[in-house]
């Protein structure tokens, strides 16, 4: 009661502060008017200047009114932080009590609006014709010999089946380039790719009849900068007489297994941007040959880039059998989640093997080599089934003809319609003019014999892949009958295997080091753009020239195409040769440290006080970032701030759209340490240890640990200083199984545990054996212990002939457990967090629970240090296994974007029972969900009952004979983090498990993209005068509804030169969640609006000038594009708007 009425008053003396605040505000900005009249339009130079003075002193005095009120909010928190949450309890030898003392942020139930749930209750595409989990129920996977089509069957025909209607063939020449694989990019570009540009602007001109196309903008970007106008003109005319063609038009050709949706829509933007700014053309077709597997994300973000259809070919070859037997190649693929068929994009996938010639243009590849005629003899290309092909002449073409449009003939009895696409390409083609000659020449002289025999009933000639669609849209909508005659197809197309029991699920690991470090890029270029965004507005309303004219938007131009080339199909896969991994790796570390660079300069530019003394601070950046990467190849690192008695800035920065109270780590010179807000009051703070080893405690750092509020997209200023005075809180250790000496800290040194180990915080209740690994999780929501065991598992390669490489993972049987001899643990209790470290030889693993309310305490962070360096053929994984009987059902995420179920089958190996995972994995019962959150893409299964299994590194010494050439020990140290989340479920109808669809809580929601997108910490450098900041940077007037993420916020380019526009392009997702858990102290800071945000209610730094729908990529505005005053997103939707601010 007592404390009610503390509140109370100190509710009532905050409203008269803010009050007579303004009061002040307005009395001292009160503007002299001139007291004589003058004529209109005639006021004086010198009153102008005082009026803008009065106005720039009216706009301090609001952001010096908003710290106010920032400050406020502090002591507010602050107040009810020394509350204790209950009373303590007695402490065991390894035990931190169970009403320890807890950070509180606001509790309440989440208000939900219930018209939201009903979405996950609603949706699942029941009326898709083909659900891929029903085809893998269905297809026996005994792969019979099937002949010359060996992994298919016989295929047959009726000579008169075209005599009513003519077979339709449309020969497509392309060329695949990597952006890297067995070479580096720039290489390749040198070595190759150049010379087919410059071979394709001649040969296509030598015959009108000629086409090309091509897809990756990264490598037609180089050729365009060292090409001349003529050239250039060239190409703008072969794009406008339809002789090339350009295709999806990304920055890359990307992988689809371990590529996020922010990067799969950055590199498509990029290639998009630079496509409309230098040929004016927009790719209608999509093209994917060689991804190792196909996400139906991919889809869906082409389907909302303006495109109506795609193809596809690394497909499962029992998969594609099956297609083939009911003639369901060409599909109209719809979202798992879509209802009213608003998703569908039409899709074709090649039916055999390869996307090269001897498996395009029908089933034997004996047969189809004959027809690639690089192979002539003489050539160093020959056919690996022993007869090479002929060049056509007089004497030969009508033999040749026949033999070639038999195959047209049979591969064309695997689709519905009388139109057929022939590929004719392959790696890396065209790069000799005498190629140019040899396949067009060679293939004219047998298109015009076909094409005078009216007896053969078939039209032939050279096209592109939107010659094909065109060609196939036509005679579906001649049909009589209104329907279209495709299947509507819902599902994804993982896991791939090429023949046999070769899964190439290994990849979905395959060097891990550089997936981590992918989503960091991820993180830092998104809070890089946002921010910069924002300075950018500033910059122009206060004429800052040092950031107008700074180099910042071309490396951030540099930044999106670093991140869109590590999202090719052999980069962020690991399957590419080790000197090429380092030159991605190059191109994204010097990439990640401009990126500091733009955060810390736009930042100091949004919490100056006086933006007029940017100038002065910018010149040596002010604003550190505190975590440091040496090299490549070296993991991050913090600084250590060097502390005195004058205060030094930290600026917190929350790159996510909601409100967050998130434990903020840094390393300082001194043990005596205050923390402050930005209005000087102190805030609580842990002091721990920094290990040099893992009994070494470091003399010269120490770690100071706090709970920063942040506003949503926006930064906090706090104060670090040394002081004697400091509160800080010093945390203990138990050292089992090692020693080290007691100095500064409380530290226990046991040679082995008599109990278990435990963690507690007000949510969860944890216990470990005495190996430092977990074995139980008590949910004190429910009261309920889970078992909850962690442990580490080794797998090796089998003894076959074919063993586990960069693509394949062909193990030696189940995974053996990684038993460990002399095990060192190390336990943390502090007042903020507390951890268990185990420190196992090959993995150094540690779990950390925070002692805060809130988000960050309902789960249990896990981080594991792997170094496998030393190994010989293994892999690791760490497995968790549960009480959860999940039924060999599990659920993994596709590319950050949405939730697959999976099925775990005992028909198939176990390497076939291995998916990606982007972000995430559960497995639930009736009663209660278990979820594996991840900060980086890896393989990840449910081999039995209540366990998840997720892959961390893999040491492979040999080639998988896919290509490479070489095995995968290049290893890292490396560092993969993981949360893990019990969720209780509401009373739920296990037949729904059945369905095609899940959804994640929103409370799993956050906490993937707070695991995603950590809050960064900068360190305010020593200066001479001290500039003055602001309390905070608080852009948005709120935070964004729970269930809507700001994908990003991209500064688009101008039109002309290589600098940037007045827009940007925001992008927004509406995730699809869950509703069916536990609503109560979610910890979350937003609600749910179904979907709706009132557009001049969302900034409250900056007016919003215009904002305009758009296509996902910018390509395509709507017909009546007009200024929306209200942004309404349907669940699930992606969406991009034009904005500009002010």
């Amino acid at each position: 009661m007592k404390l009610s009425r503390q509140f109370t008053v100190f509710g009532s003396a905050i409203f008269c502060v803010v009050i007579f605040s303004l009061y002040l505000m307005l009395d001292r900005g009160q503007l002299d008017y001139p007291k004589s009249r003058r004529r209109e339009g005639s006021f004086p130079q010198g009153q102008l200047s005082m009026l803008q003075e009065k106005i720039d002193h009216l706009e301090r005095l609001l952001a010096e009114n908003n710290e106010i009120i920032s400050n406020i909010r502090d002591s507010v928190i602050n107040l009810s932080e020394s509350v204790e949450d209950g009373p303590k309890s007695s402490q065991g030898n390894f035990s931190q009590g169970a009403g320890s003392h807890l950070l509180s942020s606001q509790q309440s139930s989440l208000p939900i609006d219930p018209q939201d749930c009903l979405f996950a209750l609603q949706s699942g595409s029941r009326n898709s014709d083909v659900q891929m989990l029903d085809v893998y129920s269905l297809i026996p996977f005994d792969n019979p010999d099937g002949g010359v089509w060996k992994q298919g069957f016989d295929i047959t025909y009726e000579t008169d089946e075209w005599d009513t209607e003519p077979l339709q063939v449309i020969v497509v020449p392309h060329s695949h380039n990597d952006p890297g694989w067995v070479k580096t990019f720039d290489d390749y570009f040198r070595e190759k790719t150049q010379h087919i540009f410059n071979n394709m602007v001649v040969k296509l001109k030598e015959d009108s009849r000629r086409k090309f196309m091509w897809s990756e903008i990264s490598y037609l970007s180089e050729w365009w900068n060292i090409i001349d106008t003529q050239k250039k003109d060239a190409v703008k005319s072969l794009l406008e007489n339809g002789q090339f063609e350009i295709v999806t038009g990304g920055w890359v050709m990307p992988d689809e297994a371990g590529s996020h949706y922010f990067a799969l829509i950055d590199q498509l933007i990029e290639g998009h941007q630079w496509l409309e700014k230098n040929l004016g053309v927009k790719p209608r077709s999509g093209w994917a040959v060689d991804p190792f597997g196909h996400s139906p994300t991919m889809a869906y973000l082409l389907k909302r880039a303006g495109f109506s259809h795609m193809l596809i070919q690394r497909v499962h070859y029992a998969v594609k059998k099956h297609f083939a037997l009911h003639k369901s190649l060409e599909f109209f693929w719809r979202q798992n989640w879509d209802m009213k068929s608003v998703t569908d994009i039409f899709c074709h996938m090649m039916p055999f093997y390869s996307y090269d010639i001897p498996h395009t243009c029908g089933p034997d590849p004996k047969i189809c080599c004959q027809f690639d005629f690089k192979r002539l003899p003489g050539g160093r290309v020959a056919c690996p089934w022993g007869i090479r092909p002929e060049a056509i002449y007089a004497g030969n073409v009508k033999n040749r003809a026949e033999m070639l449009l038999d195959q047209y003939r049979k591969k064309s009895k695997l689709f519905r319609t009388k139109v057929l696409l022939a590929p004719l390409g392959d790696d890396f083609r065209y790069s000799e003019r005498i190629e140019w000659d040899q396949q067009f020449k060679n293939y004219q002289l047998l298109f015009n014999y076909m094409n005078t025999q009216p007896q053969l009933n078939v039209k032939i000639k050279f096209g592109t892949l939107s010659d094909y669609f065109d060609a196939l849209d036509k005679a579906d909508a001649s049909r009589k009958n209104s329907q279209s005659m495709f299947p509507v197809l819902s599902g994804d197309f993982f896991t791939y295997a090429d023949r046999d029991d070769h899964y190439w699920s290994g990849y979905f690991t395959s060097r891990p080091f550089y997936k981590r470090m992918d989503r960091i890029m991820e993180s830092h270029l998104r809070a890089a753009e946002i921010l910069y965004y924002f300075a950018l507005k500033q910059a122009q309303k206060y004429k800052i020239n040092e950031l107008l004219l700074s180099s910042h938007y071309e490396a951030l131009t540099e930044a999106r195409r670093n991140l869109g080339l590590f999202q090719h199909h052999d980069a962020i896969t690991g399957t590419a040769k080790d000197w090429v991994v380092v030159d991605y790796g190059t191109r994204l570390f010097q990439s990640f440290m401009k990126l500091k660079r733009i955060i810390g300069d736009s930042a100091l530019l949004l919490i100056l006080k006086d933006k007029h003394t940017y100038n002065y601070y910018s010149s040596d950046t002010f604003l550190k970032m505190d975590l440091e990467q040496k090299s490549q190849d070296s993991l991050q690192q913090k600084n250590v701030i060097k502390l005195s008695t004058e205060p030094r800035y930290l600026v917190v920065c929350n790159p996510t759209e909601q409100d967050r109270n998130s434990v903020v780590s840094v390393h300082v010179s001194s043990s005596t340490v205050q923390v402050l807000s930005a209005s000087g009051s102190p805030v609580e703070v842990q002091v721990s240890a920094v290990w040099d080893t893992a009994s070494t405690i470091s003399q010269t750092a120490y770690e100071v640990s706090f709970l920063a509020h942040t506003p949503p997209m926006g930064l906090k200023v706090y104060k670090i200083l040394e002081s004697v005075s400091s509160k800080s809180h010093l945390a203990d250790y138990t050292l089992l199984n090692g020693e080290t000496e007691k100095g500064l800290f409380n530290i226990r040194n046991v040679k082995s545990a008599e109990e278990y180990i435990t963690l507690e915080n007000s949510f969860i209740k944890l216990r470990f054996n005495q190996l430092g690994l977990m074995e139980e999780m008590m949910n004190k929501e429910d009261g309920k212990n889970h078992k909850l065991k962690v442990e580490f598992v080794w797998y090796g390669t089998t003894d076959r002939n074919d063993k586990s490489g960069a693509y394949l993972f062909l193990p030696d049987g189940e995974g053996k457990p990684y038993v460990y001899t002399v095990t060192f643990v190390r336990v943390t209790h502090g007042r903020i967090y507390s951890e268990v470290t185990s420190f196992y030889g090959r993995v150094t693993h540690s779990v950390r629970l925070y002692n805060v309310q809130g988000i960050e305490g309902q789960s249990v962070e896990v981080r594991n240090i792997v170094d496998i360096r030393k190994e010989y053929n293994h892999e690791i994984g760490m497995r968790i296994s549960s009480d959860i009987n999940n039924e060999n059902r599990f659920y993994t995420d596709l590319n950050g974007y949405q939730i697959q179920p999976r099925m775990t089958m005992s028909k198939l190996p176990l390497q076939a029972n291995v998916y990606p995972m982007t972000t995430m994995a559960y497995i639930q019962d009736a009663k209660h969900r278990l979820t594996l959150l991840s900060a980086q893409s890896l393989g990840v299964s449910s081999l039995k009952s209540g366990q998840i299994e997720v892959m961390m590194d893999r040491r492979l010494m040999q080639d998988d004979n896919r290509g490479l050439g070489q095995g995968v020990h290049d290893n890292k140290i490396t560092s993969n983090l993981f949360r893990i989340l019990v969720e209780k479920r509401s009373v739920v109808n296990m037949e729904e498990e059945k369905n095609s669809v899940s959804y994640p809580s929103l409370r799993s929601h956050v906490m993937s993209s707070f695991l995603n997108h950590p809050v960064l910490t900068m360190a305010g450098e020593v200066s001479s005068p001290t500039p003055e900041l602001l309390g905070e940077f608080s852009p948005l007037l709120s935070s964004l509804p729970c269930d809507i993420h700001l994908v990003n916020l991209r500064t688009i380019q101008s039109k002309v030169g290589t600098g940037h526009s007045d827009e940007a392009a925001l992008i927004l997702h509406r995730k699809g969640f869950d509703c069916r858990f536990s609503s109560r102290d979610t910890g979350l800071l937003c609600s749910t609006t179904q979907g709706k945000i009132l557009v001049q209610k969302l900034f409250s730094n900056f007016a919003v000038e215009s904002l305009t729908p758009s296509s996902l990529s910018l390509m395509h505005p709507p017909p009546d594009a007009q200024n929306i005053s209200e942004i309404n997103l349907s669940p699930m939707e992606i969406s991009t708007f034009r904005i500009r601010l002010r």
